[in-house]
């Protein structure tokens, strides 16, 4: 082999050894990246599960707080207290009139005792700024006498049940015991009328027609807007 042949194969060989250097670099460049959004992944992973674990224990002391302060009542009331933060009132006879919006002086009695108490409740220090609604939902059943159609029915419970959540709204919203909490109430508090959506069942799955007919409220807190904060942080 000539001298020549002898420099180019140095060249080829210092070329070689740039590029796997360059190679290496960058390789290590990757895997630094890589690192540094696992690390990232798993912080904010983390930052999820302590929202989660957070507000499990919101709702765990909220409902025991309700639990405790309306238990003596629920039975004379027709009502029951879900652990995911529903307070229902299902005994229809107290409720309204069958096809009717007003309220009977009867449910009048039971907001004008229930709604301050609770008001005074979800509204302490620890839950206020948590909570991202206060909702009044109207339930119905799927039935109504004389409609061309199951969709007529349907429309029909669903105007009367708008209705209904917007009686109860004007009314306890203008009960004088809650007149201090005003402003945060008509922030929070909204009126949902949802039809025959969410029928109650019995344990043979036909449907409940009485228990159907309710009015719920139910507190939602901000865990959800929370959590899909953190996710789009760490959308790509």
């Amino acid at each position: 082999m000539n001298e020549n042949e002898l420099e180019q194969l140095k060249e080829q060989e210092g070329h070689w050894v740039a590029v796997s250097d360059l190679m290496a670099g960058l390789m290590m460049v990757f895997m630094l990246v890589a690192v540094v959004f696992m690390i990232n992944v798993e912080t904010e992973r983390n930052k999820i599960r302590d929202v989660a674990i957070l507000y499990d224990t919101l709702r765990t002391q909220l409902y025991e707080d309700l639990q405790r302060e309306f238990a003596p009542d629920m039975e004379r009331w027709g009502a029951e207290l879900d652990k995911d933060l529903a307070f229902r009132f299902n005994n229809s006879e107290v409720l309204f009139d069958q096809g009717d919006a007003v309220l009977k002086r009867e449910f009048e009695a039971i907001l004008a005792d229930f709604f301050p108490r609770y008001i005074r409740i979800i509204t302490q220090e620890q839950y206020r700024d948590d909570i991202l609604e206060v909702r009044i939902e109207g339930h119905t059943s799927s039935a109504w006498s004389g409609a061309a159609s199951d969709d007529d029915s349907y429309i029909r419970n669903m105007n009367l049940s708008q209705q209904r959540t917007r009686s109860t709204l004007a009314y306890v919203l203008g009960l004088p015991p809650v007149q201090a909490d005003k402003n945060w109430l008509k922030s929070h508090l909204t009126a949902n009328g949802l039809s025959s959506a969410k029928v109650i069942r019995n344990e043979q799955g036909t449907e409940n027609p009485d228990r159907s007919r309710r009015v719920e409220f139910r507190v939602r807190t901000d865990a959800e807007s929370r959590i899909a904060t953190i996710l789009d942080q760490i959308a790509p």
